[in-house]
Formats: C-alpha cells, structure tokens, sequence
C-alpha cells in the first residue's frame, strides 16, 4: 500500500481552527434585517439557478405581502423633480427678478413726474428769514402743482443700461434653463442608481438563496458522513460572505432611494416601485463631431456666458457715455388759490426749461469706470471661450465613454452567460463527487461577480447616455 504523503495531513492540521472558527461563527450568526422588496428585472437566466433541493431559511423569505407602492418611471421622475426641487425655483425666482430690473433701466427714458399741495401760515415779517427754508415759502398761501423731467439725450448711455440689461436678463433664462438640465440630468442618475442599486439586491438575494442550498445539502451529507466537515466549512464562509454581500446590497439600495427622494424634492421618505420605461439599449450616436457642434449650438450655460459676455459690452459702452454731456427738459406749473394781499401775486404759475448737464472734471472717475467695464468685458469673452473648450472635451470623453460602456454590455452579459454555465457544470460534478467544494465555490463566486458586473455594465450605459445628452444639451 502506497504511504500517504504528509502535506496533506500538514494541510489538514492547519484548516482546523478555521473550521472550528466557521462553525462557531455558524451557531451564533444573529439574523439578517429583511430586504425591501421591489419590483426588479431578473438579470440571472433560467440556467443559473441550483440544482439541489428548493430550501431557503425563513429570515430570507417574505412572510407577508409587501405594501403596494407607488410606480415611477424615469419620465416622471423628471417632471417631479422639475416641479418640486427647489434649485429649480430659485433659478426661475432670478429670471423673473432680472426682468424687474430691465424695467428699472427703462425707467430713465420715461418722463418723471410729481405732484404736491402746499399750505403756509405765517407772519408777514418771517418773508425776510434766512437759513435753508425759501423765502418765498413764508408768505402765506395755499396751493397745488405738478412738475416734469424728461430726458433728452445722454449720447446713448441709458439706451446701452437697457441693452445690458436685457442681455442680463436672457443670461439669467439660460442659466434657469442650465438649473433645469441639471436637475434632470441628477434625477436621471439618482433614478438609475437607486435601479441598479435595486438590482444588485436581487443578485444578492440570489446570491444568498444558493449558498444556502449548497450549504443545508452539504450540511445533510455531513451529517450521514458523505461529506466532510471541510466541506461544510467552506460551505458556511460562502453562505456568511453572501449575507455580508446581500447586508450591503440592501444598505445601498436605501441610501440611493433616500438620494432619489431629495432630488425629487420631497421632505420625507418615499419608496418606490421604480419602472424602467425603455429596457432596449440603443447604441451611442456614431459621429462626435456632429453631437459637439450641436452641443455648442444648445447648452444653455454657454448661452448664458454668451449673453453675459455681450452685456458686460454694452456696459462699458454705458460707463464710456459718461463722459458725454446729458440734455433734459423740465417744466412746472400750478395754482395759488389762497394767498396774501399784502402783496401782489398771481393766481397761477409755470415755467419750461431745457437744461444741459457737462461733466468736466470728477477725478477720473468716469473714465476709471469705463477702463474697469471695458476689461470686465475682456474677461467675460475669455470665460465664454474656456467653457466652450471645456465642453467640446466633456462631449468629445462623454462620448468615448458611452461607446466603452455599450460594448461592455455585451462583453459582460457574455461573462455571465459562461458563468452561469460554469456554475451548472460544478453543480453537477460536486453532487458526483467529481469535484471539490473548492471548485463549486469558485464557480459561485465567479457566477456572482458575473452577474454583479452585468448589472453594473447595463445602468452605468444608461448613465452614460444621460450625461452624453446633458453634454449636447439635449437634455428633455
């Protein structure tokens, strides 16, 4: 009879305290909280299940049936968050306010007028007064008049004011629209998210529904002394690692909720029964070039720096005109029903003038306000121009992106179809005491990783997709 070498027997010796260690962790595991139940897409095929016995412990069934809860597709995911989100009415706030201000602008071509009613009672002597009241105030009368101002040239400055403020005013649309797509493009990815993170429960849930057959079968070949407790062992740290794994699935399935729900607005916690309505991938556009020149046509922030830009022009335009003379006409007139008889006053007054103002000297003052609207403007046209570098690279890599993660699909929905069908075939040779535990362990864990990474691969394109539609400003 052939001696038996001792590395075996020296592996043995050493595998007993983490065996030991497995089954004490085996008697006091405590149970694991229940996963929240969803309605998910089923990312494992007909061919990646167990082949023993259906059994499942019943800390992983439901024992009851799960509130209804409210469906939501990505759609209308978007138009709540659009609704509810407060960025969304702030930037909108702002939108409106600019307008008040075009109006402000506008204000200084318009006539002013004013109106006022004046009565005096005083002593004849008081006419003589000095100080910082009118003499002419003191005599005592009664009466009511109006006055004018209107404004006839000032060489274009108020004309330039109006001009930037209404380009203020488009920047500030642009930039509520810019909000907008932000808020759309950061539901989308709280949407998909919290649908991948969804997902990956289910693969976990799987997961752990597996290990626990493999184990309760390995658990009763043990104890008929069909298997060893080496075995049972590895069949236990699979089982744990699968809890572990499916403890974190359902940590980030609440948290990527929780995320789902701030961006929509709400206040409270709402979850709910996400509903993918396009479950087809399309492949990413084929031509970068084009989705760059359509990107700079539509994004609104580089609107938005555009008209600022322009503003800030017509601005120094505005300070430049300063220095220019300013021509205005006033006018008065009003009637004096009560007054004295001591002196000789008609019974009505008016008067017209044009007047015109010419700055001649204030320190430089105007001219260090135009130097200063004149490099803002500068400086503007410099912001425009990086953003608008930033964006033909952000099209140009969201693009490379999205066409890594379409291929990647395939590539990963391939792995899981091998992974599957390894796990099949170690199913087989294990119940045939062909294999080791070690081989059918090595198999669920590439099965699992196969079908973690093909999940990842379908939502990050999805993703993808959504920050290439928010790059080209296409955003809905």
């Amino acid at each position: 009879m052939k001696e038996k070498s001792p590395k075996p027997l020296c592996a043995l010796l050493v595998l007993i305290p983490f065996v030991t260690l497995a089954a004490q962790t085996r008697v006091i595991e405590p149970p694991l909280p229940d996963a929240p139940q969803a309605k998910l897409i089923a990312f494992l095929g007909s061919d990646s299940g167990a082949q023993f016995p259906q059994t499942s412990p019943s800390s992983f069934q439901a024992n009851t049936q799960p509130a209804a809860k409210p469906s939501l597709t990505s759609a209308q995911a978007e138009q709540m968050a659009i609704k509810n989100n407060p960025r969304v009415s702030v930037a909108r706030l702002l939108a409106l306010a600019q307008h008040q201000v075009v109006r402000e602008t506008r204000a200084a071509e318009l006539p002013s007028a004013n109106a006022a009613i004046t009565a005096v009672d005083a002593e004849d002597g008081t006419r003589i007064s000095a100080g910082s009241l009118t003499a002419s105030r003191l005599i005592e009368h009664a009466g009511a008049g109006g006055s004018f101002t209107q404004l006839i040239m000032d060489f274009g400055r108020t004309r330039n004011l109006v001009a930037s403020s209404k380009l203020q005013e488009k920047a500030q649309n642009a930039n509520a629209l810019a909000t907008t797509e932000d808020i759309v493009l950061a539901t989308d990815q709280a949407f998909y998210n919290a649908l991948q993170a969804q997902a990956l429960l289910k693969v976990a849930q799987q997961n752990v529904h597996t290990r626990q057959t493999t184990e309760t079968q390995v658990s009763q070949l043990t104890k008929n002394n069909l298997k060893s407790t080496l075995d049972l062992s590895f069949a236990d740290v699979n089982l744990s690692q699968g809890k572990l794994l499916l403890l974190d699935a359902q940590s980030n399935a609440d948290s990527t909720m929780a995320a789902l729900d701030a961006v929509l607005g709400l206040d409270r916690q709402v979850t709910y029964d996400l509903v993918e309505s396009n479950t087809q991938l399309q492949s990413p556009p084929p031509d970068a070039d084009q989705l760059i020149q359509v990107g700079l046509q539509q994004r609104p922030d580089l609107q938005a720096l555009n008209y600022s830009a322009q503003s800030a022009v017509k601005l120094s335009h505005a300070q430049r005109d300063q220095m220019f003379p300013t021509i205005s006409a006033a006018g008065t007139a009003g009637s004096v029903p009560i007054r004295t008889s001591q002196y000789y006053i008609a019974n009505w007054w008016g008067g017209i003038g044009v007047n015109m103002n010419i700055p001649v000297f204030n320190g430089f003052l105007y001219s260090a306000q135009a130097k200063e609207a004149t490099i803002r403007a500068q400086a503007a046209s410099e912001q425009s121009r990086d953003l608008r570098d930033q964006i033909v690279r952000d099209i140009r890599t969201s693009w490379l992106m999205a066409n890594t993660a379409f291929q990647r699909v395939t590539v990963s929905a391939e792995l899981l179809k091998q992974a599957n069908l390894a796990l099949t075939l170690a199913q087989t040779r294990y119940q045939m005491g062909l294999s080791s535990i070690v081989e059918l362990s090595q198999a669920q864990y590439q099965q699992t990783d196969a079908a973690i990474s093909n999940t990842n691969a379908q939502y990050q394109y999805r993703l993808a997709l959504a920050t290439l539609n928010y790059q080209i400003g296409t955003t809905p």
